[in-house]
């Protein structure tokens, strides 16, 4: 909206945690560097300064939208001092603007905003920062640095880089194997990163070659039907990589119904039905990229430590990061116990 390794991720996932990353230095470090972490403002699990957080998202039009949401409220719910002061999402950037604005006025300790344009809602988030309101500005980035204190969100890049890396490696051996591409939406900054992250994976193999590509809309609908169409024009390829869970559930429709199972498909995002397919192995969907919702329950923490003026423990700065981007990981059969309960709906 969307890897091999969970060592790649910071914030936000099974394998670390915001909350895991925020604890105390650990018992087997050095001396002198548990000394001078111990010395530092750090946020951990305990109860702290009482801080109201103000969060602004899109409208909850899409599984991982609603799953960013979800998770910003349940990690909010898990600080007793933490007031989550919630606007109702809109897609609408005026609509949105005023949101934000009325929680500037209600003079909240910090703002967390997914803004359903960056660019339209950064004049917004500079007024919050000049009012000294710092901003976490969460996936959707900001036209301005100013705008925000500290940026959180997935890579769309990566996303692309490692689908790709995942069909090449699974490819590699094939003579002329041949690859299809269903993205998002196109005029979309995203779509474009994860097809370009895609392209430059795919030309470490010289062997797999790019024949057919369609946008969707991120909707199961349009992924049906732009499906249906790769399908009728190519009669046989070997993997495609499709951007978006949602779609998916169409495009996974479409491949049924045609009776097609020559190939590997590989998902975008993290939806609970993909990770169902992949454990349950019984279609093409043998993979899926994550592109972690849980980014906005990294987002509560960051808020949370910038309003008790704290940092990350861990790390030897006194303040949290300016910016964060989590890895997106390939989930397959191997590993698709450890991803299951980060799947959204």
């Amino acid at each position: 909206m969307p890897e091999t390794s969970r060592r790649g991720l910071l914030f936000g996932t099974a394998a670390v945690s915001a909350g895991a990353f925020l604890t105390a230095c650990t018992s087997n470090e050095p001396k002198e560097k548990a000394a001078a972490q111990s010395n530092q403002p750090a946020a951990d699990d305990k109860p702290g300064t009482p801080v109201t957080i103000g969060f602004a998202g899109p409208q909850a039009d899409h599984g991982w939208l609603n799953a960013i949401n979800v998770n910003a409220k349940s990690r909010a719910e898990k600080y007793s001092e933490v007031t989550l002061e919630i606007t109702e999402g809109s897609n609408d950037t005026a609509a949105q603007i005023g949101q934000v604005k009325t929680l500037i006025n209600k003079k909240v300790d910090v703002l967390v905003v997914l803004p359903a344009d960056g660019k339209a809602l950064t004049q917004v988030g500079l007024e919050a920062m000049k009012a000294g309101i710092p901003v976490v500005n969460l996936d959707r980035i900001f036209a301005s640095p100013q705008a925000y204190r500290c940026w959180v969100g997935g890579d769309n890049y990566g996303m692309g880089l490692n689908a790709g890396h995942y069909i090449g490696e699974q490819l590699k051996d094939k003579a002329g194997a041949k690859v299809v591409e269903l993205a998002g939406i196109d005029n979309l900054e995203l779509t474009k990163q994860r097809s370009q992250g895609f392209a430059d994976a795919l030309k470490n193999y010289s062997n797999i070659k790019l024949v057919a590509r369609q946008a969707a809309d991120f909707t199961v609908e349009s992924g049906q039907a732009k499906m249906a169409q790769l399908l009728q024009a190519q009669k046989q390829f070997d993997a495609l990589w499709n951007h978006d869970d949602d779609q998916g559930v169409g495009a996974l429709r479409a491949v049924q119904q045609a009776g097609r199972d020559e190939f590997i498909m590989v998902g975008g995002a993290g939806a609970k039905s993909a990770m169902d397919a992949i454990k349950a192995d019984n279609s093409v969907l043998k993979a899926t990229v994550l592109y972690p919702p849980t980014m906005a329950a990294s987002a509560i923490d960051l808020a949370r430590a910038l309003g008790q003026s704290k940092g990350v423990a861990g790390l030897a700065e006194m303040e949290i990061p300016t910016s964060l981007t989590l890895y997106s990981a390939v989930v397959t059969k191997d590993n698709i116990d450890q991803y299951l309960p980060t799947g959204f709906s």
